[in-house]
């Protein structure tokens, strides 16, 4: 398959899911339980009539299809709304929240990459020794840690007993430090998990690359060790590059949780709160949103892999000669 083929196809692929996405998220919107019209004039008093007029100014009373139509027509127009809750434009409501949250998981993601890939490495080269078996341990315990939990624990011994971290919030906005200081310990809470994950990866990976041929040359070349460390990395970074749609699923969806136990003001903390209110624009976005970042940096991660990373290369055209040979 030719690059341009490659690309276009792995484009495709994440339309088809991005389609697919938004007609699931707007149909478990549309059956689900509650009126979006009541929520939004809360426990007031309202005559039916005010009721059938918020209905009809949210176009809530058309059918499913005309409605999950106008929604993907707006939403390719960069048209999503406004919340029902906040009264204005969704993108300006979430933006701040959004920004907090991308704050929380790009710290979590490169603390799991530091911590999941070097201790893989380290794991898959003491094999069977001591060091092995407790990286082992470790990352089973931590994937089978529920996040919820984990953070509550970690708030309890690290800020409420020994006030080593902030108990709850953001910090004091602008202050890049302090925004840094009470994010630390929710992105420990996530990176536990995730860096747990990643060192299962990269040890499967690189045990691999350490029994294979061109390393066992390396060795009796007396080539440094650094760079025979370097080179099987290289080669073993294939499934852990295209594991990050995953590693990015499990960031956002342990965000929610989170941002709920540490007060933090982001995207898991108004998901909730839209979904408690029924403010459906907002719910729509956000789900659509991670689920188009998540799907297309899994994309970028594939062609990326496609391209520089020659075992992919190498495979495929093995492949094609064993098809021109039988």
């Amino acid at each position: 398959m030719s690059k341009t083929r490659f690309i276009a196809k792995r484009l495709f692929e994440c339309l088809v899911s991005l389609v697919v996405m938004s007609f699931v998220i707007f149909s478990l919107l549309y059956i689900a339980p509650g009126d979006p019209a009541r929520s939004l004039v809360g426990a007031k008093k309202v005559t039916p009539e005010l009721l059938s007029k918020i209905r009809e100014q949210y176009h809530l009373n058309d059918p499913f299809l005309t409605q999950y139509t106008r929604w993907v027509h707006d939403a390719v127009s960069l048209e999503f709304g406004n919340s029902i809750k906040a009264g204005y434009p969704v993108v300006d409501y979430i933006a701040p929240h959004a920004a907090v949250t991308f704050q929380l998981v790009g710290l979590s993601l490169l603390l799991s990459i530091i911590i999941g890939v070097g201790l893989g490495v380290v794991s898959a080269r003491t094999k069977g020794r001591l060091t092995d078996r407790i990286i082992d341990i470790s990352s089973i315990v931590g994937t089978c840690s529920p996040s919820f939990a984990l953070g509550l624990v970690l708030l309890y011994v690290f800020s409420y007993q020994f006030g080593i971290f902030p108990m709850y919030g953001i910090g004091e906005e602008g202050n890049l430090i302090d925004v840094l200081w009470h994010l630390i310990l929710p992105a420990i809470t996530l990176t536990i998990g995730v860096s747990a994950l990643l060192i299962k990866i990269t040890r499967s990976a690189m045990l691999k690359e350490v029994s294979s041929d061109y390393a066992v040359f390396m060795r009796a070349r007396a080539i440094p060790t650094r760079k025979i460390v370097f080179s099987q990395l290289k080669n073993a970074s294939a499934p852990v590059l295209t594991s990050t749609g995953l590693v990015l699923a499990s960031l956002f969806g342990a965000t929610v949780l989170i941002e709920n136990v540490f007060s933090i003001p982001g995207l898991g903390v108004l998901l909730t709160t839209s979904v408690t209110f029924r403010d459906v624009p907002v719910v729509q976005f956000i789900a659509l949103m991670l689920g188009g970042i998540i799907c297309l940096t899994s994309a970028f991660v594939d062609i990326l892999v496609y391209f520089f990373n020659p075992t992919i290369h190498r495979t495929q055209s093995n492949d094609k000669k064993a098809k021109g040979v039988s």
